[in-house]
């Protein structure tokens, strides 16, 4: 479902983007200093308008995905801290199976000293 949202979202961007970038071919001058136009440090002439609007999707795109990386920390960190949890007590169990089958070929009661089902002693 997830896969699918995506997809229609992103063929929603491109059908706007696209006609607007065939519809905006001709080149203009960026300029990156608000208060003086014709500084020309800070302005990028002779750019296709569509450019333009491509990279600031991308910069739209990589910002969202930042910020949702962000948001995501804390459940990342919970999601670590479980699984050295899960392999400490995995790391128990195979040691508790491994002392359990180191004994109990030596004896032939159970794990508890008690006697089997099958031993018909008189309690």
């Amino acid at each position: 479902m997830t896969r699918f949202v995506k997809n229609l979202i992103l063929f929603a961007i491109a059908v706007i983007i696209v006609p607007l970038a065939v519809a905006n071919r001709h080149t203009v001058s960026l300029s990156l200093n608000p208060f003086d136009p014709q500084d020309p440090r800070l302005t990028v002439t002779d750019v296709p308008l569509f450019w333009i609007m491509f990279g600031c999707v991308l910069v739209g795109i990589v910002f969202g995905g930042i910020g949702a990386w962000a948001k995501q920390g804390r459940w990342r960190k919970e999601a670590r801290v479980k699984r050295r949890e899960a392999d400490q007590w995995h790391k128990e169990a195979d040691q508790l199976r491994e002392q359990a089958q180191a004994l109990s070929p030596s004896s032939s009661t159970n794990r508890a000293g008690l006697p089997g089902p099958n031993d018909r002693r008189a309690a």
